[in-house]
């Protein structure tokens, strides 16, 4: 199981929906969440994509340097980028990083967003674009001369000269809950990444995939991204949940909801289904919030409870098939210490596979003075 953390290159906070409390984005703020994942067991940490972020690729080469095991996931957008420059560029970086790159395949949910970039693809064009993507992708990083001509990407002889650490390449993460993304999902990448939903919402969707690489004689692993607030005691964790919210008010909710309204991501709109803009019966199922989908696009779930309790929550994800999760919260560089000082030792194996990064957490290894 792999379980990693969020670098937040927008901007950082305490309460969402007002600018109380902003921490604006800064190479020392990021290298100290960075450094914090590092040594805290995190497999690695996903880095945001769009507008509103930091350069992804350009936070990530920052960090290198002062990080050592973390893996950094990174997003490549098949509509803005040429697909033989994109290779070239993961070839780089998983070299210069020893090896530590993950790469997230987004398709763009946000047409206002994606006009900017000058794309002005439908939605189904996009992931046909991901598909021509993907198909040169994985030909390149066989080592031969690719020459494609599809219905949107045309090549002649691409070729990489260098090869990645990783082999065949750096692992393709990938999220979509249509009917042409469940197909792109099962035909090329090596782990389909969802929205934290209920589980049995995301069992259908995890079956599906698996149906689709199947037929294509694949198989492919299964993620749940979401926020999380992890307290010794429930009421604690869902009391810092609701704080989050606190200064949100009505016209801030509903200004995000409009925005929201105009995505195309058939995701954002299960997102939004969950608690259709009301602050009404949030918990969607046992540990579940739908309360930050109020405010924030992307992931708008969390769990919330204590740990044992999100320990069980977590064993109900694995059991439909998740083996990796990306998990969030406000503001990052403290409840990544709670995470992993409250959670990780409730997680069966987890503790016992952080090795020396997870020896702060065992008693037994500190000095006397310090238990």
């Amino acid at each position: 199981m792999d379980i990693l953390w969020f670098l937040p290159s927008m901007g950082d906070t305490r309460f969402l929906g007002t600018q109380v409390s902003r921490r604006n984005t800064t190479q020392a703020y990021l290298e100290g969440v960075a450094r914090a994942v590092d040594s805290l067991g995190f497999t690695g940490a996903l880095l945001p994509t769009g507008a509103g972020c930091e350069d992804s690729w350009m936070v990530a080469a920052s960090l290198i340097p002062v990080t050592k095991r973390m893996k950094f996931l990174i997003a490549i957008r098949p509509g803005s980028l040429s697909v033989t420059l994109a290779a070239r560029m993961a070839v780089t970086f998983d070299r210069l990083s020893g090896g530590r790159l993950l790469l997230n395949i987004i398709t763009g949910g946000d047409p206002v967003e994606l006009a900017g970039d000058g794309t002005f693809l439908t939605h189904d064009q996009r992931y046909e674009v991901t598909d021509e993507f993907l198909t040169v992708w994985r030909g390149l990083f066989s080592g031969q001369p690719v020459s494609y001509e599809g219905k949107h990407i045309h090549i002649e002889g691409g070729q990489l000269v260098m090869p990645p650490v990783q082999t065949p390449y750096p692992p393709l993460y990938f999220g979509g809950s249509s009917p042409k993304a469940i197909q792109v999902a099962g035909e090329h990448v090596d782990l389909y990444l969802s929205l934290a939903e209920p589980p049995q919402m995301m069992k259908q969707k995890f079956d599906q995939v698996r149906e689709v690489a199947a037929r294509a004689g694949r198989t492919v692993r299964f993620g749940v991204r979401a926020h999380i607030f992890v307290r010794e005691k429930a009421e604690d964790a869902w009391a810092a949940a609701e704080q989050v919210l606190s200064l949100a008010d009505a016209d801030a909710i509903a200004a995000s909801q409009a925005k929201l309204a105009r995505f195309d991501s058939v995701g954002q709109s299960r997102m939004v289904g969950l608690h259709n803009g009301s602050r009404d019966s949030l918990e969607v199922s046992p540990n579940l919030w739908a309360g930050i989908g109020l405010i924030n696009k992307g992931v708008g779930t969390a769990l919330v409870g204590d740990p044992d309790a999100l320990a069980e929550r977590i064993q109900e994800y694995r059991d439909i098939g998740a083996d990796t999760f990306i998990f969030s919260s406000y503001p990052h560089l403290e409840e990544a210490y709670r995470v992993a000082e409250l959670l990780f030792p409730r997680i069966p194996g987890w503790a016992e596979s952080l090795g020396a990064a997870n020896a702060v957490f065992n008693q037994d290894a500190l000095p006397s003075a310090w238990q």
